[in-house]
């Protein structure tokens, strides 16, 4: 079994579809499978921690602003990965950038998920960078987390046309909808088959130890 924890600061919509996923046999192979086994929150009002709760899903909630510094911060969490032997992180709308303590530890083991066709409109408030550019096709990708600013090699990456009738809060449905397909279906494919990272890109290869 291979044990996920969630990041999340929002409502969680993407945490609840990653439960679902589970729940529905998804993440589960003929040799192995997956278990969302805790959710880290930045917000511990947020959402996503309702949702846990609801699931019976242990939270690890920290305000940042309680901690000295970063990487105190980032050690509690660390502390708490270890303890439930945390295997996969996925960053499902944690609004704040990974620090090099969790990046050591999880390095290609973390993934975000990020609403844009990266490298385009990276960081914050993607969908509205997009929309103010007035471009034609945006998107949503997943990708592996390294140290920069949702630079991190690409795994998966999807369309969204932008209509000519859309508004922001249009556009903002249509790529919720697409994350919500998405990020489970790459989430099953890194768990059932091994990962090679040659570079900027990567590959899903069949492990026969794992299914």
């Amino acid at each position: 079994m291979q044990r996920i924890a969630v990041f999340a600061s929002g409502t969680g919509s993407n945490f609840q579809c990653l439960l679902d996923a589970e729940a529905s046999g998804m993440f589960r192979g003929s040799k192995a499978y997956g278990k969302i086994a805790l959710l880290v929150t930045d917000k511990p009002a947020c959402g996503a921690v309702a949702k846990a709760q609801a699931a019976s899903i242990p939270v690890a909630a920290f305000s940042p602003q309680s901690f000295p510094a970063k990487a105190e911060y980032e050690q509690a969490i660390l502390q708490v990965l270890k303890e439930k032997q945390i295997d996969w992180i996925v960053l499902a709308g944690y609004m704040r950038l990974i620090g090099s303590d969790i990046l050591q530890a999880y390095s290609q083991r973390m993934i975000n998920l990020h609403p844009s066709l990266l490298p385009a409109f990276s960081g914050k408030d993607a969908i509205g960078q997009a929309f103010q550019a007035g471009v034609k096709v945006t998107g949503v990708t997943v990708h592996f987390v390294d140290e920069g600013m949702d630079t991190g090699p690409i795994l998966a990456q999807q369309p969204v046309t932008v209509l000519q009738e859309d508004t922001l809060e249009s556009l903002t449905a249509r790529i919720h909808g697409v994350e919500h397909e998405l990020l489970p279906k790459v989430v099953a494919s890194i768990l059932q088959y091994r990962v090679v990272i040659e570079g900027r890109k990567v590959y899903l290869r069949k492990d026969e130890s794992i299914g």
